[in-house]
């Protein structure tokens, strides 16, 4: 028996090198290099079939709309782009116990007691033994009659009983537990994983087969293995929210089959996640009077606005450096926004802590919420309370510019929904036609919109 040999392999890029470095040599990663096993070149069992090597001008190919089955879950087929896809192949991450296992559990129980959809559903656990699965259904009052169970982490007994079912829908939790024969590497290496990824999809789209894997994260809350399994998937979901609130946050960050970054807001209860239809609710505070520092933005999240609301505070600094903290916001942004904010209205923070929270656990990626923030700030700053029926948002440049916003006709309409009746806005987002009970303040700069809060 030939010796095997081994190699370091980056987790972000694939890569191979011959000795361990500190950066991967390939995608200048830092400690991205893990020791692996180099298999041996041998035909794999489970070969692509390819359905034609012919070339076939695109125009020629007719497009096909593809139907999708529902999970009956609105929250969840929302980031789905509508359901499950046929052929498709879902990755599903998140920290241990945020409702992975919950949310497919619940979802799968839906699609086999629909009496429209006759899906062939198989759950394959290589983590939790039968008996935990069901103890968990049945702690959630779920009808699990139709779902079969497989306890196994053998991708090739997995793929064997996948072929002779050929179900519908089929759930690997989780991959990195899953291993091949055909690799000496142990469950949840680089090799591992990718493989194994890699062979499920092909099975997946041979047999028309809607494929769920759930991957673990790394402390830093990526997914954990190589970063070629994102690329593998058509679709892959983060499940967001702090562990210690009841709410959860699925977001898309690829979708082959619909939009990315839409948002799925979902309530953690003793029966499972419960949908959170009007989640503008659950981001707003509802202070009995105005408060200083509090301010409510827009932001759009995939086709969705909803309403969050910015807590700022400023208070005097009792070091030599200031603070500067946010929750669920850019760090680095924020420090640039108080830059703005002293060379282009004149109010000066450099001798203040500033500490920035969106509430609800949310996480703010989108440019929109500058203004929100800077307003949020001011308030707390001068010790005077925001107008809690005014919403603003507006994106913020170096030369204090107010710049526009992507929907904000859809955000304005959003606003007036829930009874705001003011908005300050950029210029170029002023509504065309007027919306209906909200009055709208147009600004061109900071400075405009720093005189505007004097009088609201």
């Amino acid at each position: 028996m030939a010796k095997s040999k081994s190699a370091f392999q980056c987790r972000e890029c694939g890569g191979n090198s011959s000795k361990w470095q500190g950066q991967c040599p390939h995608c200048f990663v830092w400690n991205s290099l893990e020791e692996t096993i180099i298999e041996s070149k041998t035909p794999s069992r489970f070969a692509a079939l390819s359905k034609t090597n012919e070339l076939t001008k695109l125009d020629d190919v007719k497009a096909l709309s593809i139907p999708k089955r529902k999970t009956n879950i609105s929250e969840f087929d929302r980031v789905l782009g509508g359901g499950f896809v046929p052929g498709g192949v879902i990755l599903i991450g998140g920290d241990p116990g945020i409702g992975k296992s919950t949310i497919l559990i619940q979802a799968l129980s839906k699609i086999t007691q629909d009496p429209k959809d006759d899906c062939n559903v198989i759950y394959v656990s290589g983590e939790e033994s039968k008996e935990q699965i069901a103890m968990r259904a049945k702690r959630l009052e779920l009808d699990v009659s139709d779902i079969s169970i497989l306890s196994e982490i053998n991708l090739e007994k997995i793929v064997s009983v996948v072929q002779k079912n050929k179900p519908n829908v089929v759930v690997i939790d989780s991959i990195q537990t899953i291993y091949s024969e055909e690799m000496t590497s142990a469950p949840g290496s680089v090799t591992q994983v990718r493989e194994c990824s890699a062979q499920l999809t092909r099975v997946a789209k041979q047999f028309d087969i809607t494929m769920l894997l759930v991957g673990h994260v790394t402390k830093e809350g990526t997914l954990a293995g190589p970063r070629v399994l994102e690329h593998i998937v058509d679709t892959v979901l983060y499940f967001e929210g702090d562990p210690s609130s009841s709410f959860r946050m699925i977001r898309a960050f690829k979708n082959r089959f619909g939009a990315v970054n839409e948002l799925g807001v979902f309530a953690m209860t003793e029966k499972g996640l419960k949908e959170v239809t009007n989640p503008s609710a659950l981001f707003l505070s509802h202070h009995h009077k105005e408060v200083n520092g509090s301010c409510i933005t827009c932001i759009q999240e995939g086709s969705r606005p909803m309403l969050i609301e910015i807590q700022a505070l400023v208070d005097n600094a009792h070091g030599h450096s200031p603070k500067r903290l946010s929750v669920g916001l850019d760090q680095n942004r924020l420090a640039m926004l108080l830059a703005s904010l002293n060379r282009h209205a004149g109010i000066a923070c450099f001798d203040q802590d500033v500490f920035v929270n969106a509430v609800g656990g949310v996480k703010i990626v989108e440019p929109g919420v500058d203004l929100a923030i800077l307003c949020a700030i001011v308030s707390s700053f001068t010790n005077q309370p925001l107008d809690q029926k005014t919403v603003i948002f507006g994106e913020i440049g170096l030369a204090g510019e107010v710049r526009p916003v992507q929907r904000g006709q859809e955000r304005l309409k959003e606003a007036a929904k829930l009874g705001f009746t003011k908005a300050i806005i950029p210029k170029a987002n002023q509504a065309k036609q007027k919306i209906n009970g909200i009055e709208i303040s147009p600004v061109d700069n900071l400075s405009q919109a720093i005189k505007l809060l004097k009088n609201i």
